[in-house]
């Protein structure tokens, strides 16, 4: 310590003396000024000691609350300032690419943070309630001393639980807050985890799981104190949480479900569609895509539908398909099973598709127990090589007569590869600035998902025409959801119109369908980015196909559009205008 104070007294001394000789220290060079720039912008997650992927030692909760906003608000001007400054021509190709991603993101941090969307700080899908069950599904520990961290987690439940029913107190008073459709699910999802017997609770599991290096009685030692944070702590914090959805959010929720009629509503749902689709298409501009989308996938499914040999029309079809007991699995562990055996279909087709594949593998988990009622049917859990994680394509087998197996294979390319499994283990494995290997920008994330679902039928994955029909199905699900988003939060729709758009349509179930319309209503806008995502990346396929002909490489496409890691689609686009135009010479 001593030499390194002499180092800094030398060092102060060497400045002064130039300074005084009138010397000037030299520019910081345009890299250096990006640095500075996606440092400042990381600051955030670095202040607030967020999970870090194998680094256990750092798990805590996130600080909530309009003193932790000012402070984000604080960080990103910043970065945003020490950006302005930056000279892009004086950049390289991918130091180009990270100023355009972090100019995109910062814009959408402040913007979003002007609106004070943090007085919502749940939905039908998810939110701050089930954040512990989420870390406790991908938790692996490996030691006592990790494993205490654990223990310590779960203790900071109280302050977390306040905290954010502090911030939808705020929404109450403000009148930013969710309809009663909305606000009830919600309810419910807190009073089923609230009944949880602790013998059954998720976030006992990671403690339950600890290896044997650990011996016997410590490892029921640390259980033993798991259950008395549990009862200590966590109960408490959860049954606060039903008390205030029952006494307090419930009775105040609001009459409409438009995201449209809350206070600045309009120029709202206009930025959540800007944030979600990374384009400056107007709402209207959406729906309409959508009602096309609807016509041309509808005009398909007749044809696939008579291959099918079904004699009857598209009603009667899709009545077939949601109760026909031959297209649903018997059990839950069929469920997974036929899903893994797909995924491993889908496996054995990717070199031929794609010149970068992951290190990281992904596995087939069902949805937890404790929140698969009201869940979406399936999702993806990212993975963490570092910390001996593998990705997880998560499966809801709840309500096996609800989840059509037609509909599985689509399913599982999204979820798992080439869907999110590679799309996201890619980005994490690319070099540069850590922000983009974990940056999500939903309309290039779920339209290379929804892509990967059409991408199958190149892969040979759909085997016959149930299932193309369900690939079908599927992708009109998601066109459904122009025309429903925005009509619901935009024109005024109720709950029976946009609901026509999927009955009428798709082979969703009833089931599938009443949680996925909750969803919409209590996340407006994230619906939209899935078709509008897709749409482009085809759209800059085929350009390249019909620009390039024989000189077109698919495995070579795919590792442009992915190993940048996530980026709005206009940066997309002017990508790959570029690499078409290198390709050609």
């Amino acid at each position: 310590m001593r030499h390194h104070l002499l180092r800094l007294a030398a060092g102060a001394a060497l400045s002064a003396v130039l300074l005084a000789s009138g010397a000037q220290a030299a520019p910081a060079t345009a890299s250096a000024q990006l640095t500075n720039a996606v440092k400042a912008y990381e600051s955030v997650s670095a202040a607030e000691d967020e999970e870090s992927g194998s680094d256990v030692a750092r798990w805590r909760l996130p600080p909530v609350g309009p003193k932790a906003d000012a402070d984000r608000k604080a960080r990103y001007e910043k970065a945003k300032a020490l950006l302005a400054g930056v000279d892009a021509s004086a950049l390289s190709d991918d130091e180009k690419l990270t100023r355009q991603i972090l100019a995109w993101s910062l814009d959408d941090k402040l913007t979003g943070l002007s609106f004070d969307e943090a007085r919502m700080p749940f939905s039908s899908d998810g939110g701050f309630d089930v954040t512990l069950l989420y870390r406790a599904s991908s938790a692996r520990l490996k030691t006592e001393d990790e494993a205490r961290k654990w223990i310590a987690l779960l203790a900071q439940a109280p302050d977390w639980y306040a905290a954010n029913i502090a911030e939808a107190r705020r929404g109450i008073a403000s009148g930013f807050v969710h309809t009663r459709m909305t606000a009830q699910s919600v309810l419910e999802r807190a009073q089923r985890t609230a009944a949880t017997p602790l013998a059954e609770d998720p976030l006992l599991a990671p403690l339950r799981a600890l290896p044997a290096s650990v011996p016997a009685d410590r490892r029921a030692a640390l259980i033993a104190e798991g259950e008395a944070v549990l009862k200590a702590k966590v109960a408490p914090a959860r049954a606060s949480f039903v008390a205030f959805m029952q006494d307090e959010y419930l009775p105040k929720s609001a009459k409409s479900l438009a995201a449209g009629d809350l206070p600045d509503g309009k120029r709202y749902y206009a930025f959540l569609v800007k944030r979600y689709t990374t384009t400056d298409m107007t709402p209207d501009q959406v729906h309409a895509i959508g009602q096309a989308e609807v016509a041309r996938i509808r005009a398909r499914m007749e044809t696939v539908m008579k291959e099918a040999g079904f004699k009857g029309d598209l009603p009667a079809f899709l009545t077939f398909l949601r109760t026909d007991p031959h297209f649903y699995a018997t059990s839950r562990q069929q469920l997974l099973e036929k899903a893994s055996e797909i995924a491993k279909r889908a496996d054995d087709q990717l070199p031929a598709h794609f010149g970068t594949l992951p290190r990281l593998t992904y596995g087939v988990r069902p949805v937890p127990a404790s929140i698969e009622k009201g869940y979406t049917t399936g999702r993806y859990f990212g993975g963490d090589p570092k910390a001996g994680r593998a990705g997880g394509l998560m499966i809801n087998t709840s309500d096996l007569d609800q989840r059509g197996l037609y509909e599985l294979p689509a399913l599982v390319l999204h979820e798992g590869a080439p869907g999110h499994h590679i799309q996201t283990s890619l980005a994490q494995e690319q070099a540069g600035p850590e922000f983009r290997k974990n940056l999500y920008f939903s309309a290039f994330g779920e339209g290379w998902g929804l892509y990967s679902e059409w991408l199958g039928e190149e892969m040979g994955i759909y085997r016959d025409p149930y299932e193309l029909f369900g690939r079908l199905s599927y992708e009109m699900w998601r066109a459904c959801r122009l025309v429903a988003d925005t009509g619901m939060h935009w024109k005024g729709w109720s709950l029976e119109q946009a609901r026509a758009c999927f009955t009428e349509n798709s082979a969703l179930s009833s089931t599938n369908i009443e949680v996925e319309l909750k969803r919409y209503v209590s996340w407006p806008g994230q619906a939209v980015s899935y078709k509008i995502g897709e749409l482009k990346i085809l759209e800059l396929r085929k350009r390249a196909e019909d620009q390039l002909g024989p000189k077109f490489d698919e495995r070579a496409f795919h590792d442009l559009v992915l190993l940048g890691g996530s980026t709005p689609l206009a940066v997309l686009e002017a990508r790959t205008d570029a690499w078409i135009a290198a390709r050609k010479k």
